[in-house]
């Protein structure tokens, strides 16, 4: 009868479970897969409208498909870049980057401090290897060509053993580490940071509070009192276009500004050239047209007076928008467009030929009755819910012009052209920049960097033996051995 040993296997235990997830989690084909999921998670969030940038076509999506809406939103599909599952995978990319690179790099630092290896016995198994007879002095010649392009030397008794090219490695490591900035900066950016947008029409004045913006975001860790004081007052705006192509050349906002301390100064905004208010930056993002109307009831009391911003639809800046007036009885509403430069198309009615105002006209359909302003369900500012109006009336009118209706008149008095303005506020941008400059040039050093080792062994009876080995580019090895061989035979006068 044969007895049969059974071997235990030993649990691997909590600790061991532990260590194993942490060498898996922090291996270089982890921090890939991550990557490409972090890009792959991100897709939604280009694709599907988000509540933080468009809240309008977030509730526009719940109304039209409100089935679908619910299930995207449960899946954090309107808050993609705020969502848990998102946040996960950025965490987990980041902790799998650290523990992957940082004890790689400390690891070549201390190999890049030690000798290079001792010289093999076999020379005749690497490449490039060769054999010739020398003339006493092959180690001296050898040493001074190796130190003067700048090898790591190990010099023994009858050999040398040189080294050189870490900088291909180090510009790996630099790359990786790089990445880890970056993330840095954008994790500043998203803790600390805000981004806001702001309509002015000429003559208005933003004040940095928040209830001066139309959209705002804080960061997780910032809310209204890290926002600083300044102020921002549009004189006038200047666009120039060309006169053939109607394409815009220049834009130029001249504004008065405010800072914390109270210094008043005369600034110049343009596309690529934003204010700075400590840490934010005021960027002139878009312009348009702003119609100012004066709205009269039947015995001619002042309904609504004011400026209102028209959403541009083309490059000649044919607008779009509506004029609501909640204190008339009953309600009133303008569905309004406005082309700076009037032309009638046969097919597609009144449109701008021009961006500049040269022919303005203002075209409006008036409608009375409820507005919907109470319901509490957010509305545009450019349109209008007709649903529960009727319309009494339907014309146009050029600036200085009035037209009267059943229940009072409107007066087109002027337009003014408004800008958005952009305010953003990101600390953590430096650390992002030159965490991409710093990944550029690792990835040209680790592109472009050799790694080799050169040999040279002399023996007692005077014969040299020359070898290399490197870990890529073979062909710019030869051609180094070739010089390296030429400059150990050199003797005065000859080669």
């Amino acid at each position: 009868m044969v007895s049969q040993t059974q071997t235990e296997v030993p649990e691997i235990g909590a600790g061991g479970l532990a260590r194993f997830a942490w060498r898996q989690l922090t291996s270089m084909r982890t921090a890939l897969i991550l990557l490409m999921m972090l890009g792959l998670a991100a897709i939604p969030g280009s694709l599907l409208p988000q509540r933080s940038q468009n809240p309008m076509a977030v509730r526009e999506y719940f109304a039209n498909q409100p089935s679908l809406a619910r299930w995207i939103d449960r899946a954090g599909g309107f808050d993609v870049y705020a969502s848990s599952w998102f946040s996960a995978i950025y965490i987990l990319l980041f902790i799998s980057l650290i523990g992957c690179v940082l004890p790689r790099t400390f690891e070549h630092f201390k190999a890049m401090r030690a000798l290079p290896p001792v010289t093999p016995k076999n020379l005749e198994r690497l490449e490039a290897h060769s054999i010739f007879v020398g003339n006493g002095q092959d180690l001296e010649r050898a040493e001074k060509w190796l130190r003067k392009n700048h090898f790591r030397l190990r010099i023994q008794d009858g050999s040398i053993s040189a080294e050189k090219g870490y900088v291909r490695e180090s510009g790996n490591l630099l790359f990786h580490l790089s990445l880890i900035l970056i993330l840095i900066g954008v994790s500043v950016g998203a803790l600390f940071g805000m981004k806001g947008g702001a309509i002015i029409t000429t003559g208005e004045r933003f004040i940095n509070l928040a209830t001066s913006y139309d959209s705002l975001d804080f960061g997780k860790l910032t809310n209204e009192t890290s926002l600083n004081t300044y102020s921002v007052r549009l004189n006038k705006f200047v666009g120039t276009y060309d006169p053939v192509t109607n394409f815009p050349l220049d834009y130029s906002a001249f504004v008065t500004t405010i800072d914390e301390q109270g210094n008043q100064r005369e600034q110049v905004i343009k596309v690529n050239s934003p204010l700075t208010f400590g840490t934010s930056r005021v960027y002139l993002q878009a312009n348009g047209y702003s119609p100012f109307v004066t709205v009269r009831d039947e015995i001619g009391n002042v309904t609504f007076q004011g400026a209102v911003p028209f959403l541009p639809q083309d490059t000649n800046l044919r607008s779009i928008g509506s004029i609501k007036v909640p204190e008339a009885t009953p309600q009133l509403g303008f569905v309004s467009s406005f082309v700076p430069t009037y032309e009638r198309d046969p097919q597609m009615g009144a449109i701008s030929v021009y961006p500049l105002l040269l022919e303005p006209k203002l075209l409006f359909s008036i409608w009375e009755g409820d507005l919907g302003l109470d319901t509490g369900v957010p509305q545009s500012i450019y349109k209008i819910d007709t649903t529960s109006m009727t319309r009494i009336a339907l014309d146009s009118l050029a600036p200085g012009k009035s037209y009267s209706f059943k229940g009072g008149s409107i007066t087109f008095e002027k337009v003014e052209p408004w800008i958005n303005l952009q305010i953003v506020s990101d600390p953590g941008k430096s650390y992002s920049l030159i965490g991409g400059i710093l990944a550029l040039l690792g990835l040209l050093a680790s592109l472009f960097g050799r790694r080799r080792r050169l040999w040279i062994k002399v023996d007692s009876s005077g014969r040299v033996e020359v070898a290399g080995l490197a870990k890529t580019n073979a062909e710019a090895l030869e051609v180094e051995m070739a010089h390296f061989v030429s400059a150990i035979k050199e003797v005065k006068g000859e080669k």
